[in-house]
Formats: structure tokens, C-alpha cells, sequence
């Protein structure tokens, strides 16, 4: 009994100049053709050519430069209004904290007036006395081991 051999059958869309509607290719064959289509980790996908390159001669000439610094203010204020490329592209982290866990940063929950940030205070002996001054917990409570370290434990 002979055994067959298996094969991937490709239908072209459009045939090609001589003719073929189909390719004929093993698994292999097919999953390298496939694999060489799959982009390298962190490879940026657009690729400039020509004129829009990044070292092109040409590039100042063709890309949109930054306003000139005597330009009148009120022109620049209407265009940061309008143009897509003044406004800022990243969030501010307490908009983000609005967004995820629905926490208002940016508004007073008493009066509704806006809130602005006055100090960010990183040393922890300094945390540590405006917490216990404000009757709260100086200290996070202890963290529970893993679950997976007491199946181990048991077995």
C-alpha cells in the first residue's frame, strides 16, 4: 500500500502570466512562505523611501517644519487647537486612573473644583508621618504567599 504524501493546494487569485492558478507545496514549503511574511519582533512596520526617508536630502523641503518662533500668538493658539499634531499624544497619569479604576485626581469630591498636583513626596519616613498623623496605616499589610508554593510544599 502506498502512502500518500500530504500537500498544501494554494489558489491564486489571479492567474499568472503563464498560466498557473495553483500552487502545489508541502507543509513545510507552505509554512516557510508563511514564516518569512511574519515581521521580526520590535521591527517598525512603515518603512520610509525616497524623499521621506529619514536622511533623505530632500525631507525638510517635503516635510511640514514647526512654526516659526515670530509667528503671531494667536495664530499659534488657534492652530494648537486645531492641528492633530499639537495635541499631546499620552494621557496624564490621572486621567488614566479616571479611565481604569473610575478614581477622579483631577476634580475635588466635596466643591467639584479641579485639583492640581503641588508636591510628589518619594521619601517613605516622610510618607510613613503624614499616614500615621492622618490616622491611617503607615505600614502595607504583609502579602500572602504564592499559591503555587504551598501545592509544592504538600506534595
Amino acid at each position: 500500500m502506498q502512502r500518500r504524501r500530504a500537500e498544501v493546494v494554494l489558489k491564486l487569485k489571479t492567474p499568472w502570466h503563464d498560466g498557473t492558478t495553483h500552487l502545489v507545496m508541502t507543509p513545510q514549503e507552505f509554512m516557510q512562505r508563511l514564516a518569512a511574511l511574519v515581521p521580526r519582533p520590535r521591527l517598525r512596520l512603515i518603512r520610509f523611501h525616497g524623499v521621506l526617508a529619514p536622511n533623505a536630502k530632500l525631507r525638510a523641503q517635503v516635510v511640514p517644519q514647526r512654526p516659526h518662533e515670530h509667528a503671531d500668538a494667536s495664530e499659534l493658539a488657534s492652530c494648537e487647537a486645531n492641528c492633530a499634531h499639537h495635541r499631546p499624544v499620552r494621557m496624564s497619569w490621572a486621567r488614566l486612573l479616571k479611565r481604569v479604576f473610575e478614581i477622579d485626581l483631577e476634580h475635588c469630591p466635596n466643591c467639584g473644583g479641579e485639583l492640581k498636583i503641588i508636591a510628589a513626596i518619594l521619601e517613605a519616613p516622610v510618607i510613613e508621618r503624614i499616614l500615621t498623623h492622618l490616622g491611617l496605616q503607615a505600614r502595607a499589610p504583609p502579602r500572602a504567599p504564592a499559591r503555587g508554593q504551598t501545592l509544592l510544599h504538600a506534595a
